[in-house]
């Protein structure tokens, strides 16, 4: 009889998995096809999908390859950057590293047994504080959303945790079907190539919650029914429980959902193996790695610098170190972005791992403005933390970063060089360049003006600047109509509406799954893709790509702060590249010492070093119309600035492998020339008594 009733719920259980698992699949298939359809009728979607190659909708972490790509340890993309120094003022200088101990004329690369990962630490992120009543509103009003999809990650939990109830604690030391973990102690001679993407999709959760349901239930009425055909076994139970001997059973064996994993690394099966400690957010499958993790699994260097503004804030500035290079570069992102930017690509198409393997001492960068809030004052209110403008950025977030740069790069070359004292005199002993982009590249140059007008050194050598915002009347309908509803609801929305981002730990861990299930499903990831294109004037960068990179997932994102969104709808508005307007002429006169703010543009004449700009000729966010006004006006001010365009879109500059643009970057950095005293110059102090006067 047991036989038989096991048999029937078998069956049974094997039927309704297969009837909600295709129920479920003619869902989503139809989903795809009504997407296509839409697809189908949407203007301009073959420009837009054009740089999508096969329909991949996600930038991929491109393993080191290095059998294909590398020779001895450098890639042949890189001998060929190497070889355009040669014409460079600087090919007669040595630039070796301490750090490397190969012998060849270029760099070695991170998979030589020279390379050193250096460990440390990073800041606690002061995550979950509330952001106000508004945000509470939006989370009630999307409850019955949280509660569909949260409710198979609830019953994942629950079914994790009751499995482990049962395991053996021998069975403790294999991964179970649902664990996953990472391989750790990487050989220095063996570099792994990891999969680019294991993030579950949302539909994969459903899926994998409907049988997590399914088999929860059929167990419950598999045991009912063992226990009502054999009563002698429920007896015995009974027995066990009360008597002394059961409370130390095996069923009483707990395991939370913090497992202790044992992991070894692969090759090293002779040494003990290591414990790698597993976490609830691994069973979902979310992508969490930081730009910390990207660099040291592709076996470069890694080093976190803290840095903390005068006004408060604590930035996170990562670095490659080349404790003793004297060339340096400072990577600059833009808005909505991070450091992981510049290394989403990889070792062979990431501008920060071609700059280090040309013997660049690496500095990446990071604006103010996550979701963590991360300020000296751990309980700074929300309205509190975003109130910043771009001035913040080129003021505040800039020079204190730079700051550190030379503050770290002294002491180690004073301490590696000692005489390095004298032989430079007055001069800092190492060239800094940046790298910037869009949003990164107009701080960078309200940086610079800025630091000239206060007669105050700004360190740089050379700047480098991809698409970079300032000037943005030449727009599409949607950024117009977007600048005029901030002008008519700015002084409401600054009250109710702090920043841009999203708020809870779910909807983040939500909009991570969506952009793996865009990939999974391409007819939907197109109409998406297009739809997004469409609010930024049909620039066909890999927006649904670049919402799956990691700096997007459930712990923590970069988002927008009000007054900068605000900035950037005046700078639109006044077709000038100026300052933040404060509203009234008193309230700007008590900031700048005048009733307008600065008009950057018109002091271009300040900037004393060589600029390279960079347009995209399919950017449809910044045009090449308005790069080629910055160019103009510096050109007219006699700046020394060459100005280059490439067949990009705006997010082609940082997240999508492109080897001519490395090209160009990278031999543009090999021109940094002997060091030049900067200009204390009159000029400067003329300007500051004519900004006095007016």
């Amino acid at each position: 009889m047991q036989r038989f009733v096991d048999t029937v719920l078998a069956v049974t259980k094997e039927s309704v998995k297969t009837f909600t698992y295709e129920s479920l699949n003619h869902i989503v298939r139809l989903i795809n096809g009504v997407s296509a359809l839409l697809l189908t009728i949407l203007p301009g979607k073959a420009t837009v999908l054009e740089g999508l190659h096969g329909w991949e909708l996600r930038p991929a972490f491109r393993g080191p390859r290095f059998p294909r790509w590398m020779e001895n340890g450098v890639s042949s993309f890189n001998k060929f950057i190497h070889e355009l120094s040669v014409d460079s003022d600087s090919s007669n200088v040595d630039y070796s590293s301490a750090e490397e101990d190969g012998d060849s004329s270029c760099p070695p690369s991170p998979s030589s047994q020279s390379s050193r990962v250096s460990c440390t630490s990073t800041i606690t992120k002061n995550d979950g504080n509330s952001t106000g009543w508004t945000v509470f509103l939006f989370c009630w009003i999307l409850f019955p959303l949280k509660f569909l999809f949260g409710l198979p990650l609830r019953l994942c939990h629950l079914f994790c945790y009751r499995e482990s109830k049962v395991q053996s604690p021998r069975e403790t030391c294999r991964p179970s079907r649902l664990r996953s973990f990472k391989k750790v102690n990487i050989p220095k001679d063996h570099v792994i190539h990891r999969t680019t993407d294991r993030r579950r999709g949302v539909i994969e959760d459903l899926h994998l919650a409907i049988e997590i349901s399914i088999e929860a239930i059929f167990d419950f009425f598999h045991k009912a029914a063992h226990l009502l055909l054999s009563p002698s076994d429920v007896f015995k139970a009974v027995r066990r429980w009360f008597s002394p001997q059961g409370a130390g059973g095996e069923d009483a064996y707990d395991i939370n959902l913090d497992t202790n994993v044992l992991a070894s690394a692969p090759g090293e099966s002779s040494q003990a193996p290591t414990e790698q400690k597993s976490t609830f957010h691994q069973f979902l499958n979310t992508d969490a790695r930081t730009c910390q993790d990207v660099i040291t699994e592709l076996g470069y260097p890694y080093e976190a610098i803290h840095v903390i503004t005068s006004d408060g804030y604590v930035l996170l500035l990562e670095r490659i170190p080349r404790r003793d290079s004297r060339k340096a570069v400072y990577l600059q992102h833009g808005i909505l972005d991070s450091s992981m930017g510049w290394v989403s690509n990889g070792v062979v198409g990431s501008p920060a791992f071609a700059a280090y393997d040309q013997g660049f001492d690496v500095f990446l960068g990071n604006f103010r403005g996550l979701v963590s809030r991360e300020h000296i004052d751990k309980n700074i209110s929300s309205r509190k933390y975003w109130r910043y403008s771009i001035n913040e950025h080129g003021t505040e977030d800039i020079p204190a970063m730079i700051e550190k740069i030379h503050e770290v790069k002294t002491a180690e070359l004073k301490l590696s060089q000692p005489d390095i004292g004298e032989e430079l005199m007055d001069d800092q002993p190492y060239k800094l360049c940046a790298i910037c982009h869009s949003l990164g590249g107009a701080a960078m140059l309200m940086y610079i003006i800025t630091r000239r007008i206060e007669e105050k050194p700004h360190r740089l050598s050379r700047m480098i600047l991809l698409s970079p915002a300032g000037f943005h009347h030449d727009s599409n309908l949607v950024f117009t109509a977007i600048e005029y509803l901030f002008f008519l609801l700015a002084p409401v929305l600054a009250y109710i509406v702090p920043a841009f981002y999203i708020p809870t730990r779910f909807f983040r861990m939500l909009l991570n799954k969506l952009a793996r299930d865009f990939h999974n499903y391409p007819a939907i990831g197109g109409l998406v893709q297009t739809l997004m294109s469409y609010v930024v004037g049909g620039d066909s960068s890999n927006w649904v790509g670049v919402l799956g990179l990691p700096h997007y997932n459930m712990n923590d994102m970069p988002g927008v702060s009000f007054y900068v969104a605000h900035h950037l709808a005046q700078m639109k508005h006044s077709k000038k590249f100026r300052m933040f307007d404060y509203g009234s002429a008193s309230a700007n006169m008590e900031v700048y010492g005048a009733p307008e703010p600065l008009d950057l543009g018109e002091y271009y004449w300040l900037i004393d070093i060589p600029v390279d700009l960079v347009a995209g000729r399919k950017d449809n966010v910044i045009r090449t119309s308005m790069v080629r006004k910055h160019y103009k006006l510096m050109k007219d001010a006699g700046v020394n600035v060459s100005y280059s365009e490439f067949e990009y879109a705006h997010l082609d500059f940082t997240f999508s492998h492109r080897e001519e643009l490395l090209a160009y970057v990278v031999s543009r950095l090999l021109l940094v020339g002997p060091a030049q005293k900067q200009q204390s110059g009159q000029k400067a102090l003329r300007l500051k008594k004519k900004v006095n006067c007016d």
